[in-house]
């Protein structure tokens, strides 16, 4: 009886602060075809005649194979801290000039000692979010970097309100923004090493947690990770989240769930774990709530059990909390208690 009238609390709670938000739109849906002109792949192939979803997917097979080639990006040579912010030139150029230059809010421990993370907010993350965390690590003596994600807060394309253009209804924008994120998360590993850190982890949050793995499997350098919610696939969050029905809505126009995953397969953190797992200097922690309305315990536990099996150095915590809720009191301090000790513990 207790379990269910709790169940029923957290619930409410989620859907309460979920539909707070009014300004959500649902968009038509894009092949976003276009965006590939500057995926870098080997060996790439003529469209010759090929439809929009069969070139994407023969976009995503190639970038799979290759994905160190995919994932690739270019030190930028415009680094300066101003203000208390990182900044410099994404290495993966869009039309939207706002987007293209990155900012990294930095919180510097008061006795630097080569340790540092880089934190990734979540999807629609407003500039002061995460701050707190951040502070926090601070504090206990670790570097932060709080960084932007594409088209999110001092990136957002004038004509938006939402982060609409990292998550939507859009396949190749959707890939695009994927990638743009992996690349400057590497080149603000390249500005940690020029300052002096030498130990780097990571801090993933909802889509910055996806960011977060991808980044990880491909750089060497990220000595620890946490992923704070967690799932195998892109499309599966998507097509089953409460916060994403309105994207969701804008691609059952023309996909069905099995369709969209293999679409998105190529900006999905299963498809690397293998790579991950090569790394075996590495340390994760996976975070997941119990009554998650976005990533579903059922997508968490699946890629917990894979990294298991790989034999990948893992620790997993579970909130007795859901998606939304885990930013409330008291589940954030919590969540925040479990990030900063691991990252302690083994940066």
């Amino acid at each position: 009886m207790i379990s269910a009238l709790y169940t029923r609390w957290i619930n409410d709670w989620e859907h309460r602060l979920c539909f707070r938000s009014t300004d959500r739109v649902v968009r038509p849906f894009e092949w976003g075809d276009e965006w590939s002109d500057g995926w870098p792949t080997l060996q790439r192939a003529e469209k010759n005649g090929d439809t929009p979803e069969q070139w994407l997917l023969r976009l995503n097979r190639a970038a799979i194979a290759h994905s160190d080639e995919f994932f690739s990006y270019q030190t930028p040579e415009d680094f300066r801290l101003e203000g208390g912010f990182v900044r410099f030139t994404s290495s993966v150029r869009t039309p939207y000039p706002a987007n293209n230059l990155v900012h990294g809010q930095w919180f510097p421990a008061k006795n630097p000692n080569g340790k540092a993370v880089i934190v990734l907010p979540h999807w629609n993350a407003s500039r002061d979010q995460h701050g707190g965390l951040c502070a926090g690590m601070a504090k206990f003596g670790l570097s932060a970097v709080r960084l932007s994600l594409p088209y999110h807060d001092y990136r957002m394309p004038a004509e938006l309100n939402r982060a609409d253009f990292a998550m939507s209804s859009n396949i190749g924008r959707t890939i695009d923004a994927t990638r743009q994120a992996v690349a400057d998360i590497r080149a603000m590993i390249d500005w940690l090493y020029s300052q002096g850190y030498t130990r780097v982890g990571i801090c993933g949050t909802s889509i910055g947690s996806c960011y977060a793995c991808l980044a990880s499997a491909h750089d060497e350098r990220i000595a620890v990770n946490v992923f704070n919610h967690c799932s195998t696939y892109v499309a599966d969050v998507v097509w089953t989240g409460l916060s994403t029905l309105h994207v969701k809505k804008g691609l059952q126009e023309q996909l069905d769930l099995d369709r969209l995953r293999a679409l998105w397969d190529v900006i999905s953190p299963v498809n690397y774990l293998e790579k991950l797992a090569a790394h075996k200097h590495k340390r994760s922690l996976f975070i997941y709530t119990k009554y998650d309305t976005t990533f579903i315990p059922k997508l968490s536990l699946d890629i917990i059990n894979r990294v298991q099996e790989l034999g990948i150095a893992n620790k997993v915590v579970s909130l007795p909390c859901g998606h939304y809720t885990m930013g409330e009191t008291p589940f954030k301090f919590l969540d925040g208690y479990h990030i900063i000790n691991f990252l302690k513990r083994n940066l």
